[in-house]
């Protein structure tokens, strides 16, 4: 098991920097009282037509929240969702992933707390969550 936790963790870190690829960077405000995600590459181009979701605790998808415009932007309505800490997946394609953690009150989310997951983080928990399954 710990072969295989080891092997995840360097092919998460690995596989997250090919030759060419950017790291996505996001970042979340409120705008006259809207959320609002706005995404990029770490180049600084616009994540533009990023898919952005909730996860599910075990990091499989949840529900679609919209996609980024042109300059990487999206308004989030989370007056629906359930007090909590929620999983964000901004998707702009393969390799190229942010997750965010949100701490969400009454539909809204405290900025302060919002925390950036990285890809390996997000894998060590879908291999411990399977393995829970498994046993």
């Amino acid at each position: 098991m710990l072969r295989l936790l080891a092997s995840v963790l360097l092919l998460g870190t690995t596989s997250a920097l090919p030759a060419g690829a950017h790291q996505i960077e996001s970042a979340l405000t409120y705008l006259e009282g809207n959320l609002e995600l706005s995404s990029s590459f770490s180049n600084g181009e616009p994540t533009q037509g990023a898919v952005v979701r909730l996860l599910n605790p075990d990091g499989t998808p949840q529900r679609e929240l919209g996609s980024t415009d042109a300059s990487g932007r999206l308004l989030i309505d989370l007056s629906d969702v359930a007090d909590g800490v929620l999983d964000l997946q901004v998707d702009g394609g393969p390799g190229h992933r942010d997750y965010l953690e949100l701490p969400v009150n009454s539909g809204q989310v405290d900025l302060d707390q919002v925390v950036s997951l990285p890809l390996s983080l997000m894998l060590v928990g879908l291999l411990v969550n399977v393995r829970r399954r498994s046993d």
